[in-house]
């Protein structure tokens, strides 16, 4: 079954068409890598699924509802979380402060409640930094800051999470540990949309990867098909290939 569909997607900015006529499926329980060039629109795709872009044209639907015109605090409501490319904690709350922000009801007067400590502490432990609570963002690893982004998104109890870059700035090691901990979230019964350059991360974790290429649909297929497509070898590494 289809939790994500996105049905001809075009965006433009001005004259400049950022995305053209794309669509994409994501199936139940599915890690789906989206991976292109730099400025082949993956970013842009995501914005429009979370409701911070308008759409030009095209339809996004999750889980059968047209959410296209939806604001994005409509979409994280109905279960779709974005993990963003840049960490952004706020650098005056300690780490469970930051997590407990996106546990707070959707008012501007709502500046009390949110989750309880125990269930914070369920978000951080899903993520392993359970034991970094009481830490602020500035104390902690690069690796740390990037799970804690991953952690506020898991605070808004997801079906379905789009992670930008979460491997950006990790060494192979912490690369490693972060896909096993994703993975875990699968087995949990999410299902996620990866965009990273490390190809090496990416591809061990996903199922099945859709390639971009200057706003277009350029190929779809398992990770061994992709890293042996010529056109996508091409396009994206200049005939390199897939590492």
């Amino acid at each position: 079954m289809s939790v994500l569909e996105v049905d001809n997607l075009t965006k433009t900015f001005g004259g400049l068409v950022a995305v053209d006529d794309f669509s994409l499926e994501v199936d139940e329980g599915e890690i789906v890598g989206l991976i292109g060039p730099n400025g082949s629109g993956k970013s842009t795709v995501f914005n429009c699924i979370m409701g911070l872009y308008d759409v030009t044209d095209g339809e996004i639907r999750f889980n059968g509802v047209d959410i296209t015109s939806d604001s994005t605090h409509q979409i994280v409501a109905k279960g779709l979380s974005r993990v963003s490319q840049e960490s952004n904690p706020i650098d005056l709350y300690s780490v469970s402060e930051n997590i407990r922000l996106f546990t707070l009801p959707n008012s501007i007067r709502s500046l009390h409640g949110g989750a309880s400590d125990e269930e914070i502490r369920e978000y951080a432990a899903r993520i392993d930094i359970e034991d970094k609570l009481h830490e602020m963002p500035s104390e902690l690893p690069h690796a740390d800051v990037r799970r804690l982004e991953i952690a506020k998104s898991l605070a808004t109890e997801p079906e379905l999470m789009l992670l930008d870059e979460p491997f950006a700035g990790m060494n192979q090691a912490e690369i490693g540990e972060l896909a096993a901990q994703i993975e875990r979230f699968r087995e949990d019964g999410m299902t996620m949309v990866v965009v990273d350059h490390n190809m090496g991360g990416l591809m061990e974790l996903v199922d099945r990867v859709v390639v971009l290429n200057n706003g277009d649909f350029l190929a779809a297929g398992t990770p061994a098909e992709i890293a042996a497509d010529d056109a996508v070898q091409e396009a994206y590494l200049a005939g390199e290939g897939l590492q």
